[in-house]
């Protein structure tokens, strides 16, 4: 299969043999049901193991650690995750996608009640972010893209992922193609 800038298969120029994609689809299996816990430990583990050799998927890694940690009840934990892949994404330059996730993360927590929480990552994002992000020409209609990556079953959320082309879009995870099912 073929990969973007650094994605998890061969032929990439690294290999990335500690983290397996199949190690990433069991995290997001635990994620959906409801094994926090055992989707928390196997996310921290891709994501430190990331840092060094797919740096653009570890903010990645540390915002699904931060949320298995907060739906674990590890809230503690799971901010400062949080806080470390939103702090990624800033200072590799990456602040619209900074954004989209902190909002998220905002979102979340506050809808759990976690409003000081909450608060910690809107200071995090109003330091971090320029209150002003250049607006790109708004695209043409893209297609409408499966809810799970089909190679590590990922959560593919539209307002959250990089298109490749008008057809396909990369999995934030794992760096695989994803398309719309035929």
């Amino acid at each position: 299969m073929f990969r973007r800038r650094g994605g998890f298969g061969p032929g990439r120029g690294k290999s990335f043999p500690e983290i397996p994609p199949p190690a990433l689809r069991r995290a997001q299996g635990f994620m959906e049901t409801g094994n926090y816990l055992q989707a928390l430990q196997i996310f921290e583990q891709l994501a430190h193991r990331s840092e060094q050799n797919f740096p653009e998927r570890s903010p990645f890694l540390f915002l699904q650690a931060g949320r298995a940690a907060i739906l674990s009840g590890q809230t503690k934990t799971g901010v400062a995750h949080i806080r470390r892949g939103l702090t990624i994404f800033a200072s590799q330059g990456r602040i619209p996608r900074m954004r989209a996730f902190g909002q998220r993360a905002i979102d979340e927590l506050r809808a759990r009640g976690l409003n000081a929480e909450a608060e910690e990552i809107a200071s995090l994002l109003d330091t971090n972010a320029p209150q002003e992000i250049p607006t790109s020409p708004t695209p043409a209609k893209k297609p409408i893209l499966p809810t799970h990556c089909p190679s590590c079953g990922g959560a593919v959320r539209p307002d959250e992922i990089e298109w490749l082309d008008n057809v396909t879009a990369e999995c934030a995870y794992c760096g695989s193609p994803v398309r719309k099912e035929n």
